[in-house]
């Protein structure tokens, strides 16, 4: 290729993409098709992974610590986060069922029903 027929050059090109992307951003960001939801009822806090601890066995962590917290938010596992406390959200599984954070009581039979039939 000839000098002649090159006719963008790569700092152009670049320029280019990078004008089109804010462009883009913009125009939906007027139009509204972008959405910035101010209810935070069902937003995810974070994702967190369990991790199998057995006794004698190391595992490795980061020395870091989150910048969040557990609380026991009704007797569920909640996590909030440390800048703002009140913006907490309940643990859950998979099945969306929440943790408990303490045990329930179990209900041992009472003497006057265990065995007087």
């Amino acid at each position: 290729m000839s000098e002649k027929e090159a006719r963008f050059t790569v700092r152009s090109l670049i320029a280019t993409a990078i004008g089109t992307a804010i462009a883009t951003v913009v125009v939906l960001e007027v139009s509204g098709r972008i959405d910035h939801s101010n209810n935070k009822d069902n937003v995810p806090v974070g994702e967190f992974q369990a991790i199998h601890v057995t006794p004698g066995d190391e595992f490795r962590m980061s020395p870091k610590s989150s910048e969040l917290h557990a609380v026991c938010e009704q007797g569920y596992l909640a996590i909030a986060a440390d800048v703002d406390p009140d913006f907490r959200g309940i643990v859950v599984d998979y099945k969306n069922r929440g943790v408990r954070c303490k045990r329930a009581p179990t209900q041992e039979p009472s003497e006057d029903t265990a065995g007087n039939e």
